[in-house]
């Protein structure tokens, strides 16, 4: 299964951005760097965006970093990755990786914030829960998680597709995870704050004080 998910995603890279600009009406670019500022991260520091995709939050985040900082994305997809290195290539502050977001090769408590745009939901079964863990360990005391989601779309064809990618997941969880979202987060963080972005298609889960 695993490698039929990544030989999807390596496919899927091709047109990745055309679908998330019209699945978010963001053709602009402009949710990434939303969640860029909303991070608090600045200059100096280390973050994290898993299941980077092809890095659209790449550039953002490695903005607030700055020079002295760097901003790592993490996928599983070698696809993804190449569209991801073509894009911020030349950009000394940003790293990528290859691995499995709920196995995080990283030494604990090193994140400044940790974010994952537009893909949390197509995590399968317990690998939404582990990743959270693994999440929760590698982020420094007090730093946020935040997690950008599509809202569920106007656009007919569009919300076709947005239910096909939630069932993905399996259908009894993704229509838990969709009505509970904020309670399904709160099992793992102390605080769970949800904002809306600019465009009104996305939210923004922010969390922190990771529970035991």
């Amino acid at each position: 299964m695993r490698k039929f998910r990544q030989k999807y995603y390596d496919l899927f890279s091709k047109c990745y951005d055309r679908f998330i600009a019209m699945h978010a009406t963001d053709r602009r670019g402009v949710l990434r760097e939303i969640l860029a500022a909303q991070t608090g991260a600045g200059p100096g520091d280390v973050v994290l965006d898993i299941c980077t995709g092809t890095g659209a939050a790449l550039l953002p985040l490695g903005g607030r970093v700055g020079m002295g900082g760097l901003a790592v994305g993490l996928d599983f997809s070698s696809g993804m990755l190449g569209v991801a290195r073509r894009k911020t290539g030349g950009t000394p502050q940003i790293c990528l990786v290859q691995a499995d977001c709920e196995h995080l090769p990283f030494k604990a408590g090193i994140f400044a914030a940790v974010t994952c745009s537009h893909a949390f939901y197509e995590l399968q079964g317990q690998t939404q829960t582990l990743a959270l863990r693994e999440i929760q360990r590698c982020l420094k005391p007090g730093a946020p998680f935040l997690m950008m989601e599509h809202e569920v779309p106007e656009n007919r064809f569009v919300r076709l597709l947005f239910h096909v990618r939630l069932i993905s997941m399996g259908r009894e969880r993704a229509v838990q995870i969709l009505k509970h979202e904020r309670n399904f987060l709160l099992q793992h963080f102390q605080q769970v704050t949800k904002t809306t972005a600019a465009t009104g298609r996305s939210k923004v889960f922010i969390c922190s004080g990771a529970k035991p």
